[in-house]
């Protein structure tokens, strides 16, 4: 299959929409949660940055859609617009039910290309994070799997849209002209080294935040014996899972991917040497002997 072709547009566009699942997350049975849960969730600092962000994308996906002069590409730009719009009612219940507090201020986006390629972009950065953190949280219960499990769901739709939109992209640049990977590689790099720039500028915003005050390590029982390669595995694994549900033909996103596995391999051999020097003299082994993780 040629990217670019009518018949890529049609299979990235009908698989969109063909795996759309509705719900009301208003309907969902929200669990109760005990005073550490609760705790836990309130002690999240992203809930304002995350609902501003899915607000801001459900309107400027759905003006943006009304732009695009293809029906089908149009409709399948719609149908994300109304599931990010969906995702941000998903946090409004959150936020209602556990008592967040947040205070969101969306930007206005105008509804152009290029803000849906600086989301999109966004999207592909966040994505590969958030399979990973998402991983780690539900293999060390930090919140009840009653609540967890519901987030399933909105997991899932991300690795759906971050799918839908480098297709959508390398479909867009080809009718532009830009035709080949050469030629779409360029622009490509480019803009996932602005996304980011952007989420790194973003992270430290939210770190020079206001702090609020906990009472007590809540935390520190389930993520002492986190490392920096379990972080780095965790998403590099489950990036694969996810994306290995798609059709073989639709284009994945790899720059990201790519990257964390080239700092899992300079973490692993930093940890191996490491371990290798605090040997004592005499029983250290040759290179051959020792199972460490570049074996």
């Amino acid at each position: 299959m040629q990217i670019g072709s009518n018949e890529h547009k049609e299979l990235f566009c009908r698989s969109f929409m063909q795996s759309h699942h509705a719900y009301d997350p208003e309907q969902w049975a929200w669990p109760a949660l005990d005073d550490l849960s609760l705790a836990r969730l309130r002690a999240i600092p992203i809930w304002t940055l995350a609902l501003e962000v899915e607000l801001g994308a459900g309107e400027m996906l759905g003006k943006f859609a009304q732009t695009e002069s293809d029906p089908l590409v149009r409709e399948a730009l719609k149908l994300q617009g109304y599931e990010e719009d969906r995702h941000g009612r998903i946090l409004r219940c959150m936020v209602e039910r556990y008592g967040l507090v947040v205070r969101p201020n969306p930007p206005k986006q105008n509804p152009t290309r290029g803000a849906f390629m600086d989301f999109g972009y966004n999207e592909c950065v966040d994505s590969v994070a958030g399979f990973g953190i998402f991983r780690l949280a539900c293999d060390s219960r930090i919140l009840p799997v009653a609540l967890t499990s519901l987030f399933q769901r909105l997991i899932e739709e991300e690795a759906r849209h971050v799918v839908f939109f480098v297709n959508w992209i390398a479909w867009d640049r080809t009718r532009r002209g830009l035709r080949g990977p050469v030629l779409q590689a360029v622009p490509a790099l480019y803009s996932y080294a602005a996304a980011i720039g952007r989420r790194v500028k973003g992270g430290a915003q939210l770190h020079r935040g206001p702090a609020e005050e906990q009472p007590r390590d809540l935390f520190g029982d389930v993520v002492n014996d986190l490392t920096l390669a379990r972080f780095l595995r965790a998403c590099i694994n489950e990036n694969d899972r996810y994306m290995a549900a798609f059709d073989p033909r639709l284009i994945r996103p790899r720059v990201i991917p790519t990257m964390l596995r080239a700092a899992l391999a300079i973490v692993e051999t930093i940890d191996f040497l490491r371990a290798l020097g605090q040997r004592p003299r005499g029983s250290r082994k040759s290179l051959r002997e020792i199972d460490g993780p570049l074996r």
